[in-house]
């Protein structure tokens, strides 16, 4: 896609229709109570949309749907080499509606349009052709039996599965649910965060159009603790996947025992150390990943590098180099193709970032950045910020902000480090910098961390699994493990 130019984008924002009802059974329709609450832009604070409020009566209606049409077979009984064409169709829709979609995120949660275009399509594409492509070579198993028996290990799609997804990054975590749930088998519910729906209520359609049968796809959008709540409470879903806060996550466990024990798969919080030894191969390069690794996606991130461990004897050197590093990193108009800093998602959301930095002006030195801005008139706007000489018990080296507030602190031994990095309820993400192989793999081992990355931030692709160690959640999205989540084994044993 051409990135173009700001007028381009403008003048398509303007021309854009937007959707805003939920999607049930193949159609759009209003909540049944047809109630609607607003979507309102952070580039410029003014309303986008009207959107569907859903509530009880409509989880009612789609689980039944979503259930009928498992039962029924519409799509579960279907051939997986079948499902994955549809799929893949689905695919290239995405793409022929490329621009659209990345404008809708831009819109409606505040990301810079070059990311949008140069990152959440690309990588909703790729979620959706790799994991379709996986189907129809993942085989089942034959145990070893004696010769008058037969044993089957095989797997089936599970069901009713219920997804709610972030705002931060909506279209390609609603792919990751929706690419192995779908193309397993199952039906599923998608419940879009309230403050970024539009692209899940688009894509609903472009299901359609591809070929997947009507009911097997839905979309509810609302409020958490309305239509989340109905769907973690209700006795005829599955399972259910979820990414966002950990106290979310603890939440909806606590919903599921209540229920009926519906199997939930949680990626959660973090408060991922990226940490940089004085032996790291390039300065400046850990430099740069640090200040990309807070900055990117206005640190709005489940694995921002929000806690940045330095060396003692580089740290005046190295903090001065991220300084500059983040001076790159500027807050402009979202639709400008030259902004790689775009708002925060809502005035919730602004006022929670600008709060823990007066927070981390009392705790630590403020280095660089910290203040509000607006570049556009109306939207929320937060210049990225880093803090030195911060101790690990300091709030916002402990809390995740999801926000550009990095906190520096130092160490001196290879095993301060690991404590310093493991001394968090969170254990998404890490980074590691060092020349020292046997350094880098002595941490890889020692940090509890899903993600570890050496002498880079944020590496792997479609093939690495996604998760996180303690209270970042559990189960894998990406890699052939996101199966794990979508699909029940079954030991089937024969007597000849």
């Amino acid at each position: 896609m051409n990135l173009h130019n700001l007028e381009y984008w403008q003048t398509k924002a303007k021309s854009l229709t937007i959707e805003g009802r939920a999607f049930i059974n193949g159609e759009y329709v209003n909540a049944q109570s047809n109630a609607t609450f607003a979507c309102i832009s952070p580039v410029d604070g003014k309303k986008l949309a009207d959107i569907a409020q859903c509530t009880d009566a409509d989880a009612d209606l789609a689980v039944t749907v979503a259930r009928n049409t498992f039962e029924q077979g519409v799509w579960s009984k279907q051939a997986p080499a079948e499902r994955k064409a549809v799929m893949l169709k689905f695919a290239d829709l995405i793409e022929a509606h490329g621009e659209e979609l990345a404008l809708l995120e831009t819109l409606d949660m505040g990301k810079p349009i070059s990311h949008a275009v140069h990152v959440d399509i690309p990588g909703t594409l790729r979620s959706f052709r790799w994991t379709a492509e996986a189907i129809d070579k993942i085989y089942d198993e034959v145990a070893p039996t004696p010769d008058n028996e037969i044993g089957l290990v095989t797997r089936e799609a599970v069901g009713v599965i219920a997804a709610i997804v972030p705002w931060n990054f909506p279209l390609i975590m609603a792919s990751w649910k929706l690419a192995p749930a779908l193309v397993a088998g199952n039906s599923i519910i998608l419940k879009p965060s309230e403050k970024s729906p539009l692209t899940a209520i688009k894509i609903a359609a472009l299901a359609k159009e591809a070929g997947i049968p009507d009911g097997v796809f839905n979309v509810l959008p609302g409020f958490g603790h309305e239509i989340g709540k109905a769907l973690a409470l209700h006795n005829d879903i599955d399972t259910l996947v979820f990414t966002g806060s950990t106290g979310v996550a603890k939440q909806l466990l606590i919903y599921a025992g209540q229920s009926n024990m519906k199997r939930v798969w949680t990626e959660a919080g973090g408060k991922s150390p990226n940490i940089v030894f004085a032996d790291a191969p390039c300065l400046d390069e850990a430099a740069a990943a640090a200040a990309a690794a807070i900055c990117f996606n206005q640190g709005e991130v489940c694995t921002a590098g929000s806690r940045l461990l330095v060396e003692s004897s580089i740290k005046e050197e190295f903090i001065k180099k991220v300084a500059l590093a983040m001076q790159e990193w500027v807050p402009g108009n979202p639709l400008d193709p030259a902004t790689n800093v775009g708002a925060i998602v809502d005035k919730v959301q602004h006022e929670r970032v600008l709060g823990y930095i007066e927070q981390g002006r009392t705790e630590g030195e403020l280095s660089s950045g910290g203040n509000k801005v607006q570049p556009v008139e109306g939207g929320f706007y937060v210049q990225p910020t880093l803090f030195s000489d911060v101790d690990n018990n300091m709030s916002i080296a402990r809390e995740e902000i999801f926000g550009s507030v990095l906190s520096a602190i130092s160490f001196d031994t290879m095993e301060e480090a690991i404590q310093i990095a493991n001394d968090t309820p969170y254990g998404l993400a890490a980074g590691i910098w060092t020349r020292d192989l046997s350094k880098a793999h002595k941490m890889a081992k020692a940090v509890r961390a899903g993600s570890v990355w050496v002498n880079q931030w944020d590496g792997g692709d479609m093939t690495a699994p996604f998760g996180g160690f303690k209270q970042s959640g559990n189960g894998r999205d990406k890699s052939l493990h996101a199966f794990n989540k979508y699909t029940e084994v079954k030991a089937t044993w024969i007597k000849l």
